[in-house]
C-alpha cells in the first residue's frame, strides 16, 4: 500500500527511553523493605522500540526524538545506529536529556518508575508537513486544540494516524479526546487502558465503545491475546503460551507487527494475527530485544492457535 507522493512510510514521534529491568523479583515491592530480584537487563525503550521494530520488518521510518549529552542518550543513539535508523529526526542538544524508567517486571505483570528531563518538543504538524508520511504512529494519547490542528494537517495530506494509549490520562466523555480519537484510524490501548477510558468492566464492552469512535479499535490483552472491531466487525487473537522473561516493550511490539501487516493493504485478521505474534516474541526476552525480523515473525506467526 505504498504512497505515490513523495515521504517515508512511518513517522514515529516520542521520546526514548532506557529501560532498566529488574525480572523474577524474590517479593512484592514496598517502602520500607527491599527486594532482589533474579535479573537486570538495560535496553533501549519507549519510542525507539517502534521505530526499531519497524525498521527490523524493513520500513522505511523516521524518527522525531530528542538526544542530550548523557549517558543514557548516547546508549540508545548508539543502538538506533546499530538498527540502521534514519536519523533526519533526531535532534542533539547539549545539555543531559535523561529519560529513564525503571521497571520491575513480573511474568504478568510490571511496575514502573520514570524520570524525564523536560524539552520543548517540536509541534507534531510540522513533523507531518516536513515527513509526509504515509502512517504517523504516537506512542500515547494525545488530544487537545493543537492535537486535532496536527490529526487535521495529517488527513489533508494523506497520512493515516496509529495512536497507542499508555497511562496518560483522559476519557472518552472528554470532548478534546472523544474528537482526537474520530481523527485517527487506529487506537490501540490495553486491557488496563481501554477499561480506565471508557470507565467500562470488560474488554468486549470497552471494544464497544471504541468501536463508535475510531475506525479501527484494538485492545492488547496480553498473554490472552487481542481483540479488535472494524467496520462492524469483532474479532479475537489468542497467543501462544510462552516462558515470560519480561512483558517490558510488548505493547510496542504488538504495535509494530500490526502496523507492518496494515502497511502491505492486510486484512483486520492479519494485522491482529501479526501484532499478537510480534508481542509475544517481546516477552521472550529482556525490554524489546526480541523484536523479530522478516523471517522471525513468520515463525511466530506459524505458532499462533488457529
Amino acid at each position: 500500500m505504498a504512497s505515490p507522493r513523495p515521504g517515508v512510510s512511518v513517522l514515529v514521534v516520542g521520546a526514548y527511553s532506557v529501560d532498566l529491568v529488574f525480572r523474577a523479583l524474590a517479593g512484592p515491592v514496598a517502602f520500607g523493605s527491599e527486594v532482589w530480584a533474579g535479573g537486570l537487563g538495560m535496553v533501549p525503550g519507549g519510542a525507539f522500540t517502534l521505530a526499531m521494530g519497524l525498521r527490523r520488518l524493513r520500513h522505511d521510518v523516521v524518527w522525531a526524538a530528542d538526544f542530550g549529552s548523557d549517558v543514557f542518550s548516547q546508549e540508545v543513539l548508539a543502538a538506533a545506529r546499530a538498527e540502521g535508523l534514519d536519523e533526519r529526526g533526531f535532534r542533539q542538544h547539549a545539555r543531559p536529556l535523561r529519560n529513564v524508567t525503571v521497571a520491575l517486571s513480573g511474568t504478568e505483570e510490571r511496575a514502573m518508575i520514570a524520570y524525564e528531563d523536560p524539552v520543548a518538543v517540536r509541534p507534531l504538524a510540522e513533523l507531518i508537513a516536513t515527513y509526509r508520511p504515509d502512517v504517523v504512529v504516537l506512542p500515547y494519547l494525545q488530544y487537545g486544540p493543537e492535537v486535532s490542528a496536527a490529526l487535521d494537517v495529517a488527513a489533508e495530506h494523506g497520512a493515516r494516524v496509529f495512536m497507542d494509549c499508555q497511562d496518560y490520562p483522559g476519557d472518552v466523555g472528554m470532548p478534546d479526546v472523544a474528537k482526537a480519537l474520530s481523527q485517527v484510524q487506529v487506537f490501540a490501548p490495553n486491557e488496563a487502558e481501554a477499561l480506565r477510558i471508557t470507565g467500562t468492566g470488560s474488554a468486549a464492552e470497552a471494544l464497544e465503545i471504541l468501536a463508535d469512535l475510531v475506525p479501527v479499535a484494538v485492545i492488547k490483552r496480553g498473554g490472552a491475546g487481542a481483540i479488535a472491531a472494524e467496520a462492524g466487525r469483532r474479532i479475537a487473537q489468542a497467543a501462544p503460551a510462552v516462558p515470560v522473561v519480561d512483558t517490558t516493550g510488548a505493547g510496542d511490539c504488538f504495535n509494530v507487527g500490526f502496523l507492518h501487516r496494515r502497511l502491505a493493504g492486510g486484512s483486520l485478521d492479519d494485522c491482529l494475527a501479526a501484532g499478537v505474534a510480534c508481542g509475544t516474541a517481546a516477552v521472550t526476552g529482556p525490554g524489546s530485544s526480541a523484536a523479530p525480523d522478516t523471517a522471525g515473525l513468520r515463525a511466530w506467526l506459524a505458532r499462533l492457535p488457529a
